[in-house]
């Protein structure tokens, strides 16, 4: 919101104090995504000329996931299209490049209602967030090991800084050429799990711990979970997170490159100014 307000004035909806734009200026209302013809009859209010959905799932379970990052989503587009939208921009994730994992479907489930609703569009599929990456921040303070999926080394990322990713978001309602799938990375070069450790431990002043766990665990904990999930949805849920765990412990977030069968760190754009690593 604050990149939002931030904007020129033009491009400002409905702001009260443009010549101090804050979040306090802008209108705001909370609406149930489930009530469609609510969520329809505020957008006719506000008469939106773009839309930026930042909605997603908190944790990935597989009711979640169809609930909101589908359906929630869909919500959105129904009340863009008849409202008069012009622009609709989605936040999505590398990730739905290799299809896997239930959050990942209904993403790609949504881009592609998307794609073909008629609307300009704007798919932006950001590679890791510096906040997905501090998990284990208070670990390192503490002095405790930081947790690795095999040698460290198996995945790579470009993550992005919060600020950097919401100017990008709002540069898409404003420039023509940010239409379409759009793949972006922080800048600089992509780090691998073992680099993040050792720029912790190096900004904490604490010395070098690692606990190292086979990459394979979590895939065969999601088949021993599976048992009882196909009884319990909250087992099911516990087998969609350990399926979760192992594919962000074997797949970069990078641009997927179909031809070589591989990541491509060089060929993944980059954005922004705030870097991780120098």
């Amino acid at each position: 919101m604050r990149a939002a307000v931030a904007l020129p004035q033009a491009e400002q909806e409905r702001t009260t104090e443009p010549t101090n734009p804050s979040p306090q200026s802008v209108d705001s209302f909370l609406v149930d995504f489930r009530d469609r013809e609510t969520l329809t009859e505020q957008f006719r209010k506000f008469s939106p000329d773009g839309v930026v959905s930042c909605i997603s799932s908190r944790q990935g379970g597989i009711e979640d996931a169809w609930q909101v990052d589908y359906a929630a989503n869909r919500g959105l587009l129904d009340a863009s299209l008849a409202s008069g939208v012009k622009h609709f921009t989605l936040l999505s994730a590398i990730c739905v490049q290799k299809p896997r994992l239930a959050f990942q479907l209904a993403k790609l489930k949504f881009e592609q209602e998307l794609i073909a609703s008629g609307l300009k569009y704007s798919i932006v599929r950001p590679t890791a967030f510096f906040k997905s990456l501090s998990g284990q921040v208070e670990r390192v303070k503490a002095g405790k090991p930081f947790f690795l999926f095999g040698d460290g080394q198996l995945t790579r990322c470009k993550p992005i800084a919060e600020r950097d990713l919401a100017e990008y978001l709002c540069n898409t309602l404003e420039q023509e050429s940010l239409q379409g799938v759009l793949p972006i990375g922080g800048p600089g070069t992509a780090i691998s799990p073992l680099e993040q450790a050792r720029l912790l431990f190096q900004c904490a002043n604490k010395p070098l711990r690692l606990r190292r766990i086979p990459a394979a665990a979590p895939k065969y904990i999601s088949r021993l979970l599976a048992v009882p999930g196909r009884w319990s949805s909250r087992w099911q849920d516990r087998a969609e997170f350990a399926r979760i765990a192992h594919y962000y412990a074997t797949e970069s977030m990078l641009l997927w490159d179909e031809r070589q069968q591989c990541y491509d760190a060089d060929a993944t754009p980059s954005f922004g100014s705030i870097h991780l690593m120098r």
